[in-house]
């Protein structure tokens, strides 16, 4: 089904997020699922978390300069809740209502998989974090991007170069590979929500994967397939 011929929805926007690992290809996926939205003229916005609106960006700045990890995996989670209520209210949410479909690199299953997982932050403080920053609203699809440890952190490093690694960039192999469990088990755990998508091959390759997902998921029957 080409997308150029599908009669798309109207109404609310749909809100798709990308998750994974350090390296996975989020920003590079969501690019090439947003560019190929927009080619059939859909109205796409592509964010990110931390960060998304003026003051989320302040607080993305806090955590991944590592001040959120001096202060405790508690604060860290405060600190993220907070940009998160002011990216949701301000951006997300207003989005969504007016018919745009929502890209955000990164979204509460973050929370889950860093600061809970990792981080030993009880789920009852983040699930009650959660009820006040974003309430009832939960991707419509969630792409978690999965690859090998050793080969996200190699990409990460040369996507980096000389630059200095962030907060969890510079996390030890063994953080990272609790990280990608952490997501497996998210995606086994909702399976309605998410999608485990392949990273280990070629861009096109990936890209193609989670079109497909998101097409199966997302778009509407045949039936609804106009002849151009």
């Amino acid at each position: 089904m080409s997308e150029s011929a599908v009669k798309w929805p109207s109404g609310r926007g749909r809100f798709v997020t990308f998750e994974g690992g350090e390296g996975t290809g989020k920003s590079t996926q969501i690019k090439r699922l947003a560019d190929r939205l927009k080619a059939a003229r859909m109205r796409i916005l592509v964010t990110r978390e931390p960060g998304g609106s003026p003051g989320a960006e302040i607080m993305r700045h806090l955590v991944l300069s590592g001040m959120g990890k001096l202060l405790g995996p508690e604060a860290e989670t405060l600190l993220f809740a907070a940009a998160r209520d002011d990216h949701v209210h301000t951006v997300i949410q207003p989005a969504l209502n007016q018919g745009t479909w929502v890209l955000c690199d990164r979204f509460a299953d973050s929370t889950r998989a860093y600061q809970g997982s990792l981080g030993r932050v009880p789920a009852a403080l983040i699930n009650a974090m959660q009820r006040v920053t974003i309430g009832d609203l939960k991707p419509d699809l969630t792409i978690i991007l999965d690859l090998p440890v050793e080969i996200g952190l190699q990409r990460a490093a040369a996507r980096r170069g000389s630059g200095t690694p962030d907060r969890f960039e510079a996390e030890k192999p063994g953080f990272h590979q609790g990280l990608r469990e952490a997501y497996l088990k998210i995606a086994a755990d909702e399976p309605a929500r998410c999608v485990l998508i392949d990273a280990n091959s070629d861009p096109d390759t990936v890209a193609g994967r989670i079109w497909t997902a998101l097409r199966d998921r997302l778009l509407p029957t045949p039936a609804s397939v106009v002849s151009i």
